[in-house]
């Protein structure tokens, strides 16, 4: 059984209960085309048994190496043992088998892996999702270290509370942090942990939060922790995004759903596609690229009257431009308007006569008026 659907209808915390009732077993893949990531969740019996992101893919190795946990010659000499001929077990089974660390911290350390993808993922608001049953993938999932669907929900309820206190000095994660201007005689002490210092020398004054927690390798959540922390003792300020304005305005919504639209439209889900572009335009109707996707997304339905209209209004909003006259010039010869294109060719070239859609549509008027010679001819005979 395959379930999927946009985020905005059905939120992550809700398909993660479906997943823990219903006790399924398969993988459930999360894509964002806002974020440019994606994540991947898998079930074995409705328990959480892995996860990966994209963006901050959390490999074992490298976690247990940050946190302390074992060296960097540990962590080299279990990676060439992992690599002789014949060698099968994971690498953290040989970190156990050369006693760098306990059965008991690997499980707590790969829970902890676990956790912070989940939590990362179900901090988004927008998106796709897609669950398909069948056997998880044995080489990245553990039973030892499964986590119930119920306990992470939990636990995001919690950090829900906490996201709402960060709120108050950190918007989103679209503001853009910078040092702040210290007097040298009053100058705070700092006592951060490793984490926390990384992403304060990531701090540049130029570079988002969401980007920041992409190249030191924190989730969002935790980037926004730490960040209220340093803004909270006047080492770090905050700067709003020049893309955003604070807080969520409708046309940011309206975006955030033509994001949602164009990726369904990419995948081949055309009934989404055209769910998610008619309510951006709903909320934003003067959005060219909604009614780009709209029509196209009705005219894979094969409703062609609805999507020539939609390409109309887009000749309104972009007159400067001949592409939405080339495509409606195309619909019309397919259903044997030859007048109709004529009408729209023209139009292209009008619109913008120095493009490349000026250029193929006097080609294609050519070849209309030779077409038309021909049958006049024949007529004639």
């Amino acid at each position: 059984m395959a379930i999927e659907g946009p985020l905005r209808e059905l939120g992550i915390h809700d398909v993660f209960q479906l997943l823990d009732l219903s006790r399924k077993t398969g993988r459930l893949r999360v894509t964002s085309a806002l974020r440019d990531n994606e994540g991947t969740v898998q079930f074995r019996a409705g328990r959480v048994v892995a996860a990966t992101i994209r963006s901050n893919p959390h490999p074992i190795g490298q976690i247990l190496l940050q946190a302390g946990k074992i060296t960097e010659a540990e962590l080299e000499q279990a990676r060439a043992i992992q690599q002789q001929p014949g060698e099968s077990r994971r690498l953290t089974d040989i970190l156990v088998g050369t006693g760098a660390l306990t059965q008991r911290e690997i499980e707590r350390q790969m829970r902890r892996q676990i956790e912070a993808v989940v939590f990362e993922l179900m901090s988004w608001q927008e998106g796709f999702f897609s669950f398909v049953e069948g056997e998880v993938d044995e080489s990245a999932a553990d039973g030892s270290t499964a986590l119930s669907a119920e306990s992470l929900l939990m636990e995001a309820a919690r950090r829900i509370d906490e996201w709402t206190r960060i709120a108050q000095l950190v918007p989103d994660l679209s503001v853009t942090p910078a040092l702040a201007e210290i007097d040298g005689d009053h100058a705070p002490m700092l006592d951060l942990r490793p984490n926390e210092w990384e992403v304060l020398s990531a701090i540049d004054g130029h570079t988002d939060l969401r980007s920041i927690a992409v190249v030191v390798g924190v989730s969002d959540f935790d980037v926004a922790r730490i960040v209220y922390g340093l803004v909270s003792t006047g080492i770090v300020v905050l700067r709003s995004s020049p893309r955003w304005s604070n807080g969520s305005s409708p046309r940011d919504d309206a975006l955030i759903l033509l994001s949602d639209a164009r990726q369904a439209l990419n995948e081949g889900r055309s009934r989404d596609a055209l769910t998610a572009a008619e309510r951006a335009l709903a909320v934003a109707p003067d959005l060219a690229d909604g009614h780009v996707i709209a029509a196209h997304a009705l005219d894979a339905l094969e409703r062609f009257n609805e999507a020539e209209e939609h390409l109309r209004r887009v000749s309104e909003l972009r007159s400067d431009t001949g592409g939405p006259f080339m495509t409606l010039a195309s619909r019309a010869v397919r259903r044997g308007h030859l007048t109709r294109a004529i009408e729209y060719w023209e139009r292209a070239i009008r619109a913008a006569p120095n493009s490349s859609d000026a250029t193929r549509a006097r080609e294609a008027l050519d070849h209309a008026t030779r077409l038309h010679a021909l049958v006049e001819v024949g007529s004639d005979g």
